[in-house]
């Protein structure tokens, strides 16, 4: 169930997903549209996002947006006149809390001065920066489109712009690189002293460029990526970052209160090819198709991939899946009340975690240490076949 906010609202997080990029880098399976476009396209998509927003706009009159977040592709290669086109168009058509958190994505080569000061005047509030490594030849192995030290000109740029939430994006277990490489990497990085990091391990998905030849980059093991996993938890402790989700770290009082939606079960709609909706007790997703979605949205067609009403059940499973991302992890009452299901056959398998090292509990919350985030998949596994067993609350006799 939704918590209503001061105004008797219910909170909605608002994603647009930006599907235009200057190249497509050789691990991505996001759906990203690399290189040269055909001429027009990128105005169609715009007026068709904003159309959108106009027709969405109408179903969620007792909601207020608090956070908003344009992700992609790269959001900041469409330079600042379709980002402001697009929140302005938001700000018309919902209720835009005066303290939204308003993030933006972008690549270090796409920041430059002017952006930076037309997006913050507009009412930008948080950057994500790219970064991904600050080693130029690895940068170039995984094709990313710029140099580290475009990335340190891009944080200093934004810092002198007014920007006072900047979140760095790095990866680890990248080709060639050990433990040792990451942590100077982590250390160095740290340096340009972010409110916020997020740490990802490198997956070679099927489809990508990276995948055909994955096997020839001497990429490092499993076990190499947990110990530099864990190195990351380690480092970042102790340089005052908070870890508050399984690749998330952030000084106090500054976690992207955007993404915790998805962990925590926030309501949000997405825009744009590709982007995911939970509404209204709905969940839908948008083809990824840009020509489908503008034609679909301008002339009332069909847009969506899927569309679904969530059983309880299944809430609950999620539920677990996703709280258990979070280091506030899951509480029996909370569980209880809302899904009316037993917490004893979880909590009796979280005990043997917590007996491994896997799990923890504070008196009232239990959530998976960071060794239990490494195996978090097989945990998951056997406490949703131990939910999946159990018999509803209101059934009993």
């Amino acid at each position: 169930m939704a918590i209503l906010g001061k105004s008797n609202k219910i909170p909605l997080g608002i994603y647009i997903h930006v599907p235009f990029c200057r190249s497509k880098c050789q691990y991505c399976d996001f759906y990203s549209l690399g290189g040269s476009r055909e001429k027009g396209l990128t105005e169609d998509y715009l007026e068709a996002v904003c159309l959108h927003m106009k027709e969405a706009g109408a179903l969620a009159p007792g909601y207020r947006v608090d956070t908003v977040y344009f992700g992609g592709g790269t959001p900041s290669f469409l330079g600042p006149e379709g980002l402001v086109q697009m929140l302005s168009a938001l700000r018309r058509r919902f209720d835009l809390s005066p303290d939204a958190e308003i993030t933006f994505e972008a690549n270090p080569d796409s920041v430059n001065e002017k952006l930076l000061k037309r997006l913050k005047a507009e009412g930008f509030n948080r950057i994500s920066l790219g970064v991904q490594t600050d080693d130029d030849q690895l940068l170039r192995k995984l094709g990313r489109p710029h140099n580290y030290r475009q990335a340190v000109q891009a944080v200093e740029l934004a810092r002198r712009v007014g920007f006072h939430n900047i979140s760095l994006d790095l990866m680890y277990g990248l080709p060639g690189q050990s433990r040792s490489d990451w942590e100077r990497t982590l250390t160095h990085v740290l340096e340009l002293q972010p409110e916020h990091m997020s740490c990802y391990g490198l997956k070679v998905e099927e489809g990508t460029p990276l995948w055909e030849y994955k096997d020839a980059v001497n990429l490092p093991s499993d076990d190499m990526q947990a110990d530099m996993y864990l190195s990351a938890v380690r480092i970042l402790k102790e340089k005052g970052y908070a870890q508050y989700e399984i690749s998330n770290f952030a000084r106090r009082g500054l976690r992207s209160r955007h993404n915790l939606k998805y962990w925590t079960g926030g309501e949000y709609l997405g825009f744009g090819p590709a982007a995911s909706s939970d509404f209204a007790g709905k969940r839908f997703t948008i083809a990824p198709d840009i020509h489908g979605y503008i034609d679909g949205v301008k002339n009332g067609g069909p847009v969506l991939s899927e569309c679904q009403e969530i059983p309880q059940r299944e809430r609950a499973g999620e539920y677990l899946m996703l709280r258990l991302r979070t280091s506030e992890g899951i509480e029996a009452q909370e569980y209880t009340k809302q899904y009316l299901l037993p917490f004893e056959p979880i909590e009796a398998l979280l005990e043997e975690y917590r007996a491994q090292d896997l799990a923890a509990f504070d008196g009232v919350r239990w959530h998976l240490t960071p060794r239990g985030f490494l195996v978090s998949n097989s945990i998951l596994v056997s406490l949703l076949e131990a939910q999946e067993k159990s018999t509803p609350l209101a059934k009993r006799r």
